[in-house]
């Protein structure tokens, strides 16, 4: 199955920015090769769950659902899901805000040496972002690459939350922050954020071209969201200063 171009009849702006799931480093995320990258940058091993663990959190999770599944994006997700699915609509997501509290230490967008940062869903009023319908039939294969993607570190805990586009309410599959994690830091103050994302860089590329993604799709929608705004402003800001 490839991405069919009814897809995009909600939003036909995102046709060209979402990533093709063939091309995407996420659709056959090979586990055991990240576990070597990670070793050799000097991660604590085990730094993610089991295959098994992971797998039987999935099974848990959708056990007595049948159907299609709606999956929530609200940061890289939104252009690059690798997963295959048959629409695409913009989503508000009520109850939770996008935050920037995950720090990557790991090397995929930061170091330990020079964090990265990257967003998180945390308790709000609401979050602006897109649901991908992945059809009932294929539906098992993608959701065990999502969870691959999402679910191989303890950063998220996976919900069923009830969602609003303008086509009708949804219910989606959501990755909240967990604040349990060694990875989210929910109150990060704003001169962290903008220190992590200018100087994040890692094996996916920079924290900095993560920022500017969200905020590209958000022009596509004409979505506003004037916080991430100020924050990449703030961002090139502290960057021309350093050269």
């Amino acid at each position: 199955m490839t991405i069919p171009y009814s897809a995009y009849r909600h939003h036909p702006a995102l046709r060209g920015l979402i990533r093709d799931p063939a091309e995407s480093f996420f659709r056959d995320l090979d586990l055991t090769e990240l576990d070597r990258r990670m070793a050799e940058r000097g991660v604590p091993q085990p730094w993610r769950r089991t295959d098994e663990e992971r797998e039987a959190i999935r099974h848990q999770f959708f056990a007595g659902q049948e159907g299609d599944v709606w999956v929530f994006a609200y940061g890289s997700l939104m252009w690059d899901p690798a997963i295959l699915f048959d629409e695409v609509r913009r989503t508000r997501l009520p109850g939770y805000k996008r935050s920037m509290c995950l720090v990557d230490r790991r090397g995929a967008r930061g170091t330990a040496e020079a964090p990265g940062l990257m967003a998180g869903l945390a308790e709000g009023d609401a979050c602006e972002g897109l649901a991908f319908r992945i059809p009932a039939e294929i539906a098992d294969a993608e959701t065990e690459r999502l969870w691959r993607r999402e679910m191989m570190s303890h950063a998220y805990v996976p919900v069923l939350a009830p969602a609003e586009t303008r086509q009708g309410p949804v219910n989606v599959v959501a990755f909240v922050a967990d604040p349990s994690s060694e990875m989210i830091e929910t109150d990060l103050p704003h001169p962290l954020q903008v220190e992590y994302i200018s100087q994040g860089e890692g094996m996916l590329g920079t924290s900095l071209e993560y920022l500017e993604g969200m905020l590209r799709q958000f022009h596509a929608l004409k979505v506003e969201d004037p916080e991430l705004e100020q924050l990449l402003c703030d961002v090139m800001a502290r960057r021309a200063a350093a050269e």
